[in-house]
């Protein structure tokens, strides 16, 4: 199930990404601002996520999901505002909804998926391919022990 919305994360990502190069570079240029700073205002913020959002590492979708709220604002903000083509605000407020709508749900579905495995992992008495010790919730103490996994896990 996660595949699923891994696609749909990355369909609104790409989609979004691509619409809003289109919109500010060739289908409506801004008339009183240079091209690039609104590239670099619009699409900038989209840039960092790249790299965890390929890799399909939960924490990233989680935050890149709220990252789509402000695209969903200005999606919203632009459809309602006179524009010569409002289908790109319509565009904008649907790939954002996939990318915040795909994200979020990765992100859910990834983590149940990682703690079942790890907890099946420690019932079949596995040894984790991770420190139980450190710093983090892996190693975490409890009164002056290593927790055990599974109950940092719940």
């Amino acid at each position: 199930m996660s595949r699923f919305w891994y696609a749909v994360a990355l369909s609104g990502y790409f989609g979004l990404f691509g619409l809003l190069l289109l919109w500010f570079s060739w289908l409506e240029p801004p008339r009183q601002a240079p091209v690039a700073l609104a590239l670099i205002l619009l699409v900038g913020p989209l840039l960092p996520p790249l790299r965890g959002l390929l890799h399909g590492r939960p924490y990233t979708h989680a935050w890149t999901g709220l990252l789509a709220l402000f695209y969903f604002a200005v999606g919203v903000f632009n459809a309602a505002g006179p524009m010569g083509r409002p289908w790109l605000a319509w565009l904008e407020i649907g790939f954002s909804l996939l990318l915040f709508l795909g994200a979020i749900l990765y992100a859910r579905v990834r983590g149940r998926e990682q703690r079942a495995f790890a907890e099946a992992a420690l019932q079949e008495g596995a040894v984790p391919d991770f420190p139980l010790t450190g710093s983090g919730p892996a190693g975490a103490k409890v009164n002056g022990n290593v927790a055990p996994l599974a109950r940092i896990l719940r």
